[in-house]
C-alpha cells in the first residue's frame, strides 16, 4: 500500500483493489498551506475544525466518517474510537482516532489526540503496524507526549504529522523537537511510504514524509 502526506493531519491511503481513504482534509484558506484537490472513496474527520474537516477538498467521496464505530467499506476495516475524555474547557474539541486495516496492514491515525492513552486503551487498539502521530502540540500531543505514545504502541513505523510547515498560519512546534525526543538526528524526508505486510520492521522505524504538492 502507499501512504502520502499533504500536510497537517491529511493523508491519502491507497491499496490496489481496495477503498482509498483521505484523512482530515484541511481548508487551505484558513491554514495557509497548498490547496487540496483529492479523490477518495472514504473521508475521515478526527474533529470539527477547519484544519481537519474540509470535506469539499475531496471529490468522488462516498462515505464521510466523523465519529466512533466499526466500519467495513471497500475491503477496508475501520475502527473509530473517541478520545480526549471529558471536555475540561468549553473550547476543547473531542477527537476520533481511526485504525485502518488494509489486508492485515494496520494504520492508526491519532487525529488531535491530546493525552497519553491508558494501557487498557492501547491494548484495545490491537496490533498497530503504522502510527500517524501528531507531534506539534496546539490542540494535539506535544513532542514528549507523542514519543511516550509511540513507546506504548510499539508500531513498526512512525510517521509524524501536525507540526509546523513553511507557510502555515497555525502555531505549531517544529518537527525537530519530536526528533530529539526520539533520539534521532537529521532524517531525509521521503515523498511517500510504500509498504507491504512482510516489510513492516520488528524494531520501530521513524519515517518523515514530504508534504505532497
Amino acid at each position: 500500500m502507499e501512504i502520502t502526506w499533504f500536510g497537517l493531519s491529511c493523508f491519502r491511503l491507497v491499496e490496489r483493489g481496495m477503498a482509498t481513504v483521505v484523512t482530515d482534509p484541511y481548508d487551505h484558506q484558513v491554514v495557509g498551506l497548498d490547496r487540496l484537490n483529492l479523490k477518495a472513496d472514504i473521508v475521515t474527520i478526527s474533529h470539527d475544525a477547519p484544519g481537519h474537516n474540509y470535506v469539499d477538498a475531496v471529490k468522488s467521496k462516498e462515505h464521510v466518517l466523523t465519529g466512533p464505530g466499526e466500519y467495513e467499506i471497500g475491503g477496508v476495516f475501520i475502527t473509530a474510537v473517541r478520545t480526549n475524555g471529558k471536555k475540561r474547557k468549553s473550547d476543547e474539541l473531542s477527537n476520533t482516532l481511526y485504525v485502518f486495516d488494509y489486508d492485515n496492514v494496520t494504520i492508526a491515525h491519532l487525529g488531535d489526540l491530546n493525552q497519553v492513552p491508558s494501557q487498557s486503551e492501547i491494548e484495545a487498539l490491537g496490533d498497530v503496524n503504522i502510527v500517524l502521530v501528531p507531534v506539534g502540540a496546539s490542540s494535539g500531543l506535544n513532542a514528549a507526549k507523542a514519543a511516550e505514545v509511540v513507546s506504548l504502541l510499539e508500531p513498526g513505523i512512525v510517521i509524524p504529522m501536525h507540526y509546523h510547515l513553511p507557510g502555515s498560519r497555525l502555531s505549531l512546534q517544529p518537527l525537530e523537537k519530536f526528533l530529539r525526543e526520539m533520539g534521532i538526528g537529521d532524517i531525509s524526508p521521503e515523498p511517500s511510504l510504500k509498504i507491504t505486510r512482510s516489510a513492516i520492521p520488528d524494531e520501530t522505524k521513524l519515517v518523515v514524509l514530504e508534504p505532497h504538492k
